[in-house]
């Protein structure tokens, strides 16, 4: 669970970098769900000041939700547009006469899948470039959020572009092959498959995935180790150790992150938190963190995951045997009506994201309070939210619409009250 809502900052603070997850690449959310799963504190050094700009917070902010919004509806429109203009039947036949000249013929089929979702992904990344670099490069450097080159975040991108597409391209195969096997029932083999595989990917981010981004290295600071493994060994939740992770260089944000799930669960804090912030601030961050494991929160997140899966793969396939002959597809198995598939999904997740929202604010409410009555320093806990929030530029006290819309854990105000109700 990461700290800060959607509307006070990047969802991810791990790859691949960059906004909301778009239409085109809600199949590729098994890359994107590993990096929710990864608690983080995401927080950027600002003016030195301690309270809130809420000028500059909330324009900021507003630019971020309009970026996202229109590149939702852009790539939206993009996915329609290839169905509707018979554009994907050719990325389809250019996938087939890829697959041909590089698959033998028995593997075709699913070299022709890989081909498309290596094509329809290009078109994807092509067409919101520019979307991209406004959201992920430009407003941070312009606000002051980033210490990234536009080299550094171009070479992410394609970091980010390349897991993307080893594991879209995979589910994508998995999801063809449960085609083939059941035109009728595959979302529901599918869909489960999927499931575990969210589990395994967010298993291994820590340890196979982030490292490409960012240098890790043991914690050197031998009193604030010791005590993070304390924090941890008290509150029952078992750690392989405590690491380094180095952000400076590309950001201005502070992070402290649990990391992985069983015998990869490791306590992550930046180098950029270990330069500003207390021990006491550490570690009420970390007991924020550490709730979400005792509480089962990442488990219950990806149970509501997968059960949002399967519902967007329900309604996938009414909508493909529905569409089938005004598409001009050969079949509910035929690739080219993977834009139709990821549109059906895209549409359950983005209905159900206010649901997905109440309940993640929820555990944030939880969570708190945990770290509260972990550590018993709620005065830290104070200090660290004022400093957190005028750092990212977070809205202290958004709109009810905002809020419901948008975020997916308390503003900053609702959460320093119920310290501050705690501390009297």
């Amino acid at each position: 669970m990461i700290w800060t809502s959607h509307g006070e900052t990047q969802r991810h603070a791990s790859p691949p970098p960059g906004g909301a997850a778009s239409g085109a690449t809600c199949f590729f959310s098994v890359s994107l769900c590993l990096c929710g799963h990864i608690g983080t504190y995401a927080t950027t050094h600002g003016d030195g000041a301690w309270t809130v700009n809420e000028d500059k917070a909330t324009r900021y902010q507003r630019l971020k939700r309009q970026t996202s919004l229109v590149s939702l509806l852009w790539s939206a429109l993009l996915l329609g547009g290839l169905v509707g203009t018979g554009w994907s039947a050719t990325l389809r036949d250019a996938a087939e006469r890829m697959a041909g000249r590089v698959a033998p013929v028995s593997w075709q089929p699913g070299a022709t899948v890989f081909c498309y979702v290596l094509l329809l992904s290009l078109l994807n990344e092509i067409a919101g470039l520019s979307l991209g670099f406004y959201s992920g490069f430009f407003l941070e450097r312009r606000y002051e959020l980033s210490n990234q080159t536009a080299g550094g975040w171009l070479a992410d991108q394609a970091k980010a572009f390349g897991i993307g597409l080893v594991l879209g391209g995979g589910a994508a195969e998995l999801i063809y092959w449960c085609i083939r096997l059941s035109p009728d029932r595959w979302w529901l083999a599918a869909g489960m498959a999927l499931a575990l595989l969210i589990v395994g990917v967010t298993n291994i981010a820590p340890v196979v995935l982030l490292p490409l981004f960012y240098s890790f290295k043991p914690l050197d600071r031998d009193a604030l180790r010791t005590r993070l493994l304390a924090l941890a060994d008290r509150a029952g939740a078992r750690v392989l150790g405590a690491y380094e992770w180095g952000l400076g260089s590309k950001t201005r944000k502070a992070n402290a992150a649990l990391a992985g799930l069983g015998g990869t669960r490791r306590i992550l804090v930046s180098d950029t938190m270990l330069a500003d912030y207390s021990d006491d601030e550490i570690e009420v961050v970390l007991a924020h963190e550490i709730a979400h494991h005792v509480h089962g929160d990442i488990w219950k997140g990806m149970l509501f995951e997968s059960a949002l899966i399967l519902a967007g793969f329900y309604l996938a396939s009414r909508v493909l045997h529905a569409l089938t002959g005004p598409a001009r597809l050969r079949g509910v198995g035929d690739v080219a009506g993977l834009p139709l598939l990821l549109l059906a999904a895209g549409a359950v997740s983005v209905a159900m994201g206010p649901v997905a929202h109440a309940m993640s604010r929820a555990f944030e409410r939880s969570a708190d309070r945990f770290a509260l009555d972990l550590t018993r320093n709620p005065v830290a806990f104070i200090s660290a939210m004022r400093r957190l929030a005028a750092q990212i530029l977070a809205e202290e006290n958004p709109s009810r619409i905002v809020r419901w819309l948008f975020y997916s854990h308390p503003p900053i105000g609702d959460r320093i009250a119920a310290a501050q109700a705690f501390k009297a």
